[in-house]
Order: structure tokens, then sequence, then C-alpha cells
């Protein structure tokens, strides 16, 4: 047949080349889109820095538009002086902090800029590989607090958080995705550890873990020695919030004060450079900076990431010259008692890392008045961990900025869980 002439394999010749063009040219505009969005954007940040000039690395796609973003809303919260002509930082936040001269200085709200490299430290070291998925979860935690901010005005309404409020249910749907992100998580990494030769020990959760399972199978596998999912779920909540929080809001009061007290900031970073140098802080070299130490308590004396403790009894309980019963509630009052003038002296409100020159227990007329991470059988697991992050990151800060108080700064502690500056913390950092 005449029209057999025209088939290929039982394709039409036509047809199938069409389709070769199509496919052709598919495969051209992917080539394109790739020398567009990835190849030209690398060839130039490449070409220009092998000339010295700085700036931010190239980012997928979106570039810096996400953090444009945070920064011209984080500078619409933050009115001006009426006396002020300084206009760059609030209108151009984003080209005001990344044009900069290399020997110059810069405006900057620290306390978010903190926040990130302590969540992003926590993440690495409780989940290792798995810091990515870390990162949603601390999202949707700081949406928690949010919310439970905003709903304290109500919370005198009986049954009000049973209520099908919109509030209410977007705090289940964070609670569903918090879990469900977490179980994932840890069904992963139980399946690795039941796998041989898969274990990983290098991060909490693997530690966790394992402790778990060791203690699970010595004890003849009764499952009232095991932690459930649940419990282990509860446990990298409790990490992730407290290893985060707490040290973020060390580091940005630490400074805050320094900013106030330039003396100090001149003597820590004078041990820091006698110890360290330029090169990277290590782990070993922390235990030498007695300086940076003293600040960092006297810091936490100040302004304890958590002002007040809540506990209770569970059974009858004698103290001194009264009895308590089963269910009495205690608030320590971290905050009072870390400026009570009796257990300090007359320079309780005065910023002296002097008073910690001898150590915690002779800095104060009582050895249990200092206790910003609790004490006793319930002290704080996490407290050297947050002491040797925020070392090393105030370290590294001393290290290669001065920084002072910028006029914008309004000093005005709040307590939103813990004790953040309620307007941000402006500082004029310099690069040295």
């Amino acid at each position: 047949m005449m029209g057999d002439a025209y088939l290929v394999d039982g394709f039409p010749w036509v047809w199938r080349g069409l389709v070769l063009l199509l496919v052709g040219w598919v495969a051209m505009q992917v080539v394109r889109a790739v020398r567009w969005v990835w190849w030209t954007p690398r060839r130039l940040e490449r070409a220009l820095r092998e000339q010295g000039i700085d700036g931010k690395p190239y980012r997928f796609l979106f570039g810096d538009i996400g953090e444009s973003t945070r920064l011209t809303n984080e500078a619409k919260l933050k009115p001006m002086r009426s006396s002020s002509h300084d206009i760059t930082p609030r209108v151009a936040p984003l080209q005001h902090l990344t044009m900069i001269a290399h020997e110059g200085a810069c405006e900057l709200d620290v306390w978010p800029e903190l926040q990130n490299f302590t969540r992003d430290v926590i993440s690495r070291t409780a989940f290792g590989s798995s810091y990515e998925e870390g990162r949603r979860i601390f999202q949707l935690q700081e949406e928690i607090i949010e919310i439970a901010i905003q709903s304290l005005k109500i919370l005198s309404v009986p049954g009000y958080r049973y209520l099908p409020t919109k509030r209410n249910q977007r705090l289940r749907e964070i609670a569903k995705e918090v879990d469900g992100l977490l179980r994932e998580i840890v069904m992963k990494r139980e399946k690795a550890l039941q796998s041989a030769g898969n274990a990983s020990t290098d991060d909490l959760l693997s530690l966790l873990l394992e402790s778990n399972l060791t203690h699970f199978q010595v004890n003849g596998c009764s499952k009232q020695f095991k932690m459930t999912t649940k419990d282990v779920i509860e446990e990298c909540k409790l990490f992730y919030f407290a290893g985060q929080e707490t040290t973020s809001v060390l580091l940005t009061w630490a400074m805050v004060v320094l900013s106030m007290h330039t003396d100090w900031q001149d003597r820590a970073r004078s041990e820091v450079l006698q110890v360290f140098g330029r090169n990277r802080p290590d782990y070993d070299g922390l235990s030498q900076l007695k300086t940076v130490t003293m600040i960092l308590y006297e810091v936490l004396r100040l302004y304890p990431p958590a002002t007040l403790l809540v506990r209770s009894t569970n059974k009858t309980m004698k103290l001194g010259e009264y009895t308590f019963p089963p269910g009495v509630h205690f608030i320590l009052p971290i905050l009072f008692i870390h400026h009570d003038p009796e257990f300090w002296g007359e320079d309780a409100n005065e910023f002296n890392p002097e008073r910690f020159a001898n150590g915690v227990s002779k800095a104060s007329k009582n050895q249990v008045a200092f206790f910003p991470f609790g004490g006793g059988p319930r002290v704080c697991i996490g407290q050297s961990f947050a002491m040797t992050e925020a070392k090393m990151g105030l370290a590294t800060i001393l290290q290669h900025f001065s920084f002072e108080l910028s006029p914008a700064y309004a000093h005005a502690p709040c307590t939103v869980a813990t004790l953040h500056p309620q307007h941000g913390a402006q500082l004029v950092l310099r690069k040295l």
C-alpha cells in the first residue's frame, strides 16, 4: 500500500519527526533555563569574587527575596527618632546591610540573627543530618508561642481552649504537624538503629534512642522500662525549645550588656584573642575563657532566660517549720532572687562580673541564690551544652566585631515565654 511508505515501525515518520523536534526544543529550553538560573549567575559571581568584590552568595531561583521581605517587615515595626534623617536602614535594609564597606560599620538587630544561629546549632546537634526538617519544627513552635501569648488575655474564660475558634483550630493543626514531623524522624532513626552497622551516635536523638533500647533489653524487654514513641517525641519537643530559646536569649543580652560596658567587651576580646588568636575557637580552649565565663554568668544573673520556675509537691513535704500536703504549687522567683541585695549586696542591680571571679559558689552570700538553670536533681540537663554554645558563639563574635548600642535601641526586657528584648536588639557592629 502507498500509505506503508510513510510508516516507520508502525508510526508515521512525519509525526515521529515532529516528536523529535519537540523533544529537541524542550531540551534546548531546559538548557537555557539552567543557564539562566544557575550557570550564568554563578559565573558572574565567580568573576566578581576573583577581583576581590565581596557580597552575598547567589541563592537559587529566589535570591534574597525572602530575607529582603523579612528585613523590610522588621524595619516597618521600628519607628525612627524624629530628629534622625538616616533613613537608609529603614527604607532599604537589605542593601544597607550588604553594601557596607569591608572595614565599615552597620546597624543590625542581632536578636533574630542569634535565634537563627542557635536554631541551626540545636537542629544539627539534636537530629544530625535531619536538621533541615528541624527548621520547620522551630517555625511551628514559634507560632505556637505567639498564639499562646495572644491567648493569655482570654485564658480566664472557662473552657475557651475547647471552643472551635480559628486560633484553637490552628493550634491543633500545628500540634498535629509537629508530632507528624517528629514521629517520621524518630521512626527513621529507630529503623537505622535496628539495622546492623547503621547505628549513629553523633546526635542527641540517636543517643536517646540507643539508651532507651539498651535499657529495654537489660531489663528483660519489659515495656514498663521502655519509652514509647510518644515519650521520645515529647522529649524532642523539650530539647528543641529549651536548647534554642535559652541560648539565643543569653547571647542577645550578653551583646546588649557588653555594648553598655565596653570596658568588659575589650577585656573579653583580649582574652579570646590571647587564647585563640584569629583561629576558629575550639572546645579545648573554651575552658581557658575565664573572663567570658564570668560575663555570661553575670548576664544570666541579671537577665535569666526563665524568670521563674514552678514546682509542686507529690507527697506531704516538710520545709522548715511548715508542712505542705500533696498538690501544692510553688513559684521560685529566679529574677527576684538574682536581684536581691540580701544575697548579692548593694550593687545587686549593677553589672559586675567580678563577683564570679572565684566561681558560682562564692559569688553570693547564699550558694543557692544563683539558679538560672534550676538546681538539685531537676537541674537542666542541657546546662553544659548551653554554656559551651554561648562561649563559642560570643568568642567568635568578639574575634570579628566590636559593637555598641544603636540610637534606635530601646531597652525593654519583657517576658515572652523567656526574657526577650521587646523591640529587638539594634546594635552597631564594626568589623575588626
